[in-house]
């Protein structure tokens, strides 16, 4: 029993290794600009929104994008309002993350992984280097997202996971609580969602179940932005709280969705994990578009709720 809990442990670390893999070539690839974009295009709020979209996608990390964001206005040189923008845009980057994961390779995994290696070791230039970290990166988070499927049934065998599982069948509430605590925990909502695809694929978790995990993963997400702005000023700590209501909010309204989505998603692809992506992509665009508009009304929103900018 005590090795399958080990290999998951395993597998969602070379999962984040993969993630991590990923970030650094495509980082590599552009550069120390990432920071410069988040302050040049952020005059406006659709502007804000496309660089934290931008960013994001780029990056493969939301709370890697948030950190930076955080960071960027504890310093001064991006001011609240403009976060809020990215913020939105970010939610949206973070879903090409869930769609990745859902490639089925095969064997193929494995040249990808040589090939990325290879581009690595023997690559001089910076472009073929960031090419080869983010392709071999790709490969290891698929090779884990394999094991998280591998790993599914022989789990499920063991009564107190069975339980667990028919607990988060039954209540959105328990797959909601499910997705917020192991998100905290790992620090990404993608290796969460990664993990719910590997029991939904074997059956094991049902779609709407699958969901709730993944919009609780969407609010466990917020931890890293919270922790960034420890000890930051006033706006910082306003743009870590922004992150985590938005995402509370939609949360709440699609938490009474989840089947009508799953439906939905049915109708989109025949795979569960393709199913679940697609609600990634569904729930965090409509959330973002639909707050865009009120950057203004949300900022005043904020400063009322957790108090004066200055403060």
């Amino acid at each position: 029993m005590g090795s399958l809990f080990v290999l998951l442990a395993v597998y969602t670390a070379i999962f984040l290794l993969g993630m991590l893999m990923m970030r650094a070539g495509l980082y590599t690839l552009s550069g120390d600009r990432m920071n410069e974009w988040l302050m040049r295009f952020t005059a406006k709020p659709w502007q804000s929104f496309l660089t934290g979209l931008a960013t994001t996608a780029l990056v493969q990390s939301s709370s890697a994008v948030m950190v930076m964001t955080v960071g960027l206005v504890a310093t001064g040189y991006l001011s609240f309002r403009q976060s809020i923008g990215i913020i939105l845009g970010s939610n949206i980057g973070s879903t090409l993350t869930t769609e990745l994961m859902t490639l089925d390779l095969g064997e193929g995994a494995i040249p990808l992984l040589l090939g990325g290696a290879l581009l690595v070791f023997l690559g001089r230039r910076r472009f073929l280097y960031g090419i080869g970290m983010a392709v071999a990166g790709l490969a290891v988070l698929l090779f884990a997202m394999d094991g998280f499927s591998s790993l599914a049934k022989p789990l499920a065998a063991y009564p107190f996971v069975n339980v667990w599982l028919q607990e988060t069948n039954r209540s959105t509430a328990a797959g909601l609580l499910v997705g917020i605590a192991l998100t905290a925990l790992v620090h990404s909502s993608a290796a969460t969602i990664g993990i719910a695809m590997g029991f939904v694929n074997e059956q094991l978790l049902t779609l709407p179940a699958a969901i709730a995990i993944l919009l609780g993963a969407n609010i466990g997400t917020c931890i890293t932005g919270l922790l960034a702005s420890i000890g930051a000023g006033k706006e910082a700590r306003l743009t870590a709280y922004t992150h985590l209501w938005l995402n509370v909010a939609g949360v709440a309204v699609f938490a009474f969705f989840t089947a009508p989505l799953a439906r939905f998603a049915a109708l989109l692809s025949p795979a569960p994990d393709v199913q679940l992506a697609h609600v990634s992509v569904v729930f965090n665009v409509i959330c973002s578009v639909a707050a865009l508009p009120f950057v203004g009304a949300i900022e005043r929103a904020m400063i009322h709720l957790h108090g004066s900018r200055r403060a």
